[in-house]
């Protein structure tokens, strides 16, 4: 017990201490495992000397449940999750999911809806002056004024709503040492006003320089193309070399402004925060309640890299992590394997190596360490940029390192693989090593759609693209006398996509022979490029106009044809080939989806979807 941080005034005084520097109230349950941002925030303040107790997951109806360690010598640090708490609370259909992860038990109901900011409310019923420091993906993505899905409104940034006095937003290891040492020395919270990577709020410009104004909160909420413009400019803001300052106005007297981000980490801060005394594992006190079922698929993964400049318009990581790769060194990584081994529960396998996306292990380009990432210009989209430097031997190295290792049997690799960025790499040792060694019987990648109209909104390479990588995976799999098969993660209903594309998605699956078990339907989360799209019709990129399906029946029916096989979505797949003019694909022709519906009083074959059955392969392909 006494390697856990204290979570009771009991293991307060095991330690002999009379007052926490900080107290850290999270939504998750306490996990102290690498993965978990609480456990990162809370290990390198104890590495600085600092005293943190945690409170993880307090009745947010009861006033008292945070003040069971008492008043903090510093402040309180407040995070709503590792997964933003309304995405883990509701499906993209705003209806209530029934299991959580991050809970004991898998409990749901255990954090509130919008957790950060009741956290902070909470908080000041009973601590009127006691400084409060908010970060985590909620309040990363929420920094600014948003556009909030579950109440379909634009919402102003969280710092107002919370109450709190400063507001981290991305990885805040460097931001909250500084932030912890100006409180120690002595500083008010609302003088601290200089670190990069915070966000604060003030009721007068006089002492702020170089900045951009945005448009106001009123601007914005009055027209949503000022949003958009807005947006953008946030997007092209979020590099620490470029960005520049940026002030939101809420009225004459209330201004948020957004400071640079922090600078990525180098090998040696990031070793450092990884080599860190993690217990790696769930406190003990859930053990009563069947544990913490999240740190089954992290337990025996490995972290290489944060970062990704993947820049796919759905994907919040431009405005959490950034573009810019940070790497461990393999000496870290290899240290952390071998504790890994050392397990009782170790079976050989190591699940992932990998992050955002596995195999980016450096910088686009050399200019990113400099410069930094182009504001405006994406490394991979719509095509691979000539400045680019796709090169995987550093990763294949390590892997090797990996798979040398006494005790391990095999070295997945789960998290993302981008094969646009695989295909430009003209030295095939990376590709040829993951289909032998890392793939277990299915690779899955993330297409996401095969529109290219689609895939352009989505900032994801052409099909075209798609279907090289599939047949070099097929030709290295004959080779190396491989039986791999490769699962595509697609999805429904994402801005750009009608009717039409999704028909042609419905097509493509029928004509390959693939049956996806599972599809994710387009979800519209703060700060995202999708996001915007999703709530103004337009693309912020380029202010074009863009097709959204809102309606709740179109996706559904979206959803269906990808799904066109399941018997219980006939309907729904009828009614979309027929709205569409479509009516060509429902028959008995090979090329039909669905057959036609049974006619009263005449003999018809089984009302079933159309197209033959691959004999064994069928659940290969599945998602």
């Amino acid at each position: 017990m006494a390697g856990f941080l204290p979570v009771c005034r009991a293991d307060m005084e095991a330690r002999g201490w009379e007052q926490c520097d900080f107290v850290y109230i999270i939504g998750d349950a306490y996990v102290d495992h690498p993965t978990f941002g609480h456990a990162i925030i809370s290990r390198v303040l104890e590495s600085r000397g600092y005293k943190v107790g945690i409170i993880p997951q307090p009745d947010w109806k009861n006033p008292d449940s945070i003040k069971i360690l008492g008043e903090p010598r510093l402040a309180f640090l407040v995070m709503g999750g590792n997964m933003d708490p309304m995405v883990n609370h509701y499906t993209v259909a705003k209806k209530r999911r029934s299991y959580d992860a991050f809970s004991p038990g898998g409990k749901m109901g255990m954090r509130p809806d919008y957790a950060t900011v009741v956290y902070c409310n909470l908080i000041r019923r009973s601590f009127k002056h006691t400084p409060i420091l908010i970060g985590g993906i909620e309040a990363s993505l929420r920094r600014l004024a948003h556009y909030d899905y579950w109440s379909d409104k634009l919402k102003r940034s969280i710092l107002l709503d919370s109450q709190a006095d400063l507001l981290m937003y991305g990885m805040g290891e460097r931001s909250i040492v500084e932030i912890a040492d100006a409180l120690d020395s002595g500083l008010s919270v609302s003088d601290i006003t200089f670190i990069r990577g915070t966000v604060y709020k003030t009721k007068s410009l006089a002492d702020v320089y170089d900045y951009r104004l945005l448009p106001s909160y009123g601007e914005m909420t009055a027209d949503k193309k000022v949003y958009a413009e807005s947006f953008y400019t946030q997007y092209c803001n979020t590099d620490p070399y470029s960005g520049k300052t940026l002030v939101e106005p809420y009225d004459e007297r209330t201004f948020v402004v957004q400071n640079p981000p922090q600078e990525p980490l180098s090998q040696q801060e990031m070793d450092d925060t990884y080599d860190l005394p993690y217990e790696r594992a769930y406190h003990p006190m859930y053990e009563k309640d069947g544990g913490i079922d999240a740190i089954k698929e992290i337990k025996f993964s490995l972290q290489s890299c944060r970062g990704c400049f993947g820049g796919c318009s759905f994907c919040a990581l431009t405005f959490h992590q950034g573009r810019i790769i940070q790497t461990r060194s393999h000496e870290s990584i290899l240290k952390e394997a071998k504790l890994l081994t050392e397990d009782p529960e170790f079976k050989g396998y190591i699940h992932d190596v990998g992050g955002p996306t596995a195999n980016f292990r450096q910088p686009a380009c050399e200019k990113q360490l400099t410069k930094g990432a182009c504001p405006t210009k994406q490394c991979l989209f719509p095509s691979p940029c000539k400045n680019m430097i796709a090169d995987h031997s550093d990763y294949v190295a390590l892997l090797r390192k990996l798979r040398a290792l006494p005790g391990v049997k095999k070295v997945f690799i789960r998290s993302g693989i981008r094969f646009d960025y695989l295909l430009s790499d003209k030295d095939d040792t990376f590709f040829r090593e993951l289909v032998q060694y890392h793939v277990s019987g299915q690779l899955k990648v993330a297409p996401e759609h095969i529109s290219d109209p689609v895939l352009k909104r989505m900032g994801k390479p052409r099909n075209a693209v798609y279907e090289r990588f599939l047949e070099k995976y097929k030709q290295l799999n004959r080779q190396l006398g491989k039986d791999q098969y490769v699962v595509p993660y697609l999805m429904s209903s994402h801005p750009g996509s009608t009717l039409k594309e999704a028909i042609e998605l419905a097509e493509y699956l029928h004509k390959n022979h693939l049956n996806p078990e599972q599809v994710s339907d387009f979800y519209p989360t703060p700060s995202t490029i999708s996001t915007v799209m999703y709530y103004t019709g337009l693309d912020p990129r380029t202010m074009e106009p863009v097709y959204v399906a809102t309606n709740p029946h179109e996706k559904a029916m979206q959803r269906a044809l990808i799904q066109y096989r399941n018997p219980r979505n006939y309907d729904l797949v009828f009614e979309a080939l027929t709205t569409a003019g479509r009516e060509d694909l429902i028959g008995y022709e090979p090329q039909c989806l669905i057959r036609p519906r049974k006619q009263p009083g005449k003999p018809s074959g089984k009302m079933q979807p159309q197209g033959k059955k691959p004999m064994g392969k069928q659940k290969k392909y599945r998602r």
